[in-house]
């Protein structure tokens, strides 16, 4: 890894304002302008996801699919929206639950503006597979109560395995055109939790939680709590819902940024 300077672009207010929408009937019009002005400007092709803990797709008001009709990724290429393997093999989605600003990378490491020794630890073996590309430019987004999204760039060469030029040019502007479409559309297609913020957790399931993130299987914190397996992990699935979150990890993130793991017993 390494960290890079660089001379930035940066988009206009106009072209800014084409990739955000307030509706679902504007989702279909703003992904054609974040896919033009990335080929425009820079060469690259489009990927982007809401969230890369779930497998729903990315869809226009009509129920279009985004990554196909819109971004161009059709039969006959890898298909990466359709590889839920992804979110636990590929190298881009580990990079973005543990940075925050944009990245390059290929199968030789990742290039950041500053160090992130933890990038260090992704293994790269076997990239050009687990990845489903040679390089990426990748901006991961961070959410509200511990959702990531994350777009990538790509060259529309698949044997093009360095984007440096692109991102020193253009990480600015592809970092602030994907963050305003990709919060336009969560906040778009939100689904109505006006509880989340106020959110509350019973004491059972905070301690529950606790030594959940501090490592302990169901069964060592039934021993701990003095509960049954199955009580923990009611316990743990009545949080999880509450947070609305699609997996334990993320049960815990979200606790976590809500400060409830940092409550005194």
């Amino acid at each position: 890894m390494s960290s890079l300077s660089f001379l930035p672009d940066l988009p206009a207010a106009a072209d800014l304002a084409a990739v955000r929408f307030v509706e679902p009937s504007g989702i279909r019009a703003a992904a054609e302008a974040l896919r033009d002005q990335v080929n425009e400007k820079y060469g690259l092709r489009t990927a982007v996801s809401h969230n890369i803990a779930t497998h729903e797709l990315m869809r226009d008001a009509e129920g279009a699919i985004l990554a196909s009709e819109i971004f161009g990724f059709r039969e006959g290429e890898e298909r990466w929206w359709t590889a839920p393997q992804l979110a636990l093999s590929s190298p881009l989605v580990h990079a973005c639950r543990v940075e925050a600003e944009p990245f390059w990378c290929n199968a030789d490491g990742f290039r950041t503006r500053l160090a992130n020794p933890l990038l260090d630890a992704i293994d790269l073996a076997d990239f050009r597979a687990r990845a489903m590309t040679a390089a990426a430019l990748v901006v991961p987004i961070h959410l509200p109560f511990g959702q990531i999204g994350a777009a990538s760039f790509l060259s529309p060469d698949p044997e093009r395995d360095d984007l440096s030029d692109a991102y020193r040019k253009g990480a600015d502007m592809l970092t602030l055109l994907a963050r305003s479409f990709v919060e336009s559309y969560v906040k778009v297609t939100a689904r109505a939790r006006p509880d989340i913020a106020g959110v509350a957790l019973s004491k059972r399931e905070v301690e529950c939680l606790r030594w959940a993130a501090a490592g302990k299987t169901n069964d060592e914190i039934g021993l701990i709590l003095g509960l049954q397996r199955t009580t923990v992990r009611f316990h743990i699935r009545s949080a999880s819902q509450k947070l609305d979150a699609v997996n334990r990890d993320q049960t815990l993130f979200k606790a976590a940024q809500l400060g409830f793991l940092a409550m005194t017993r």
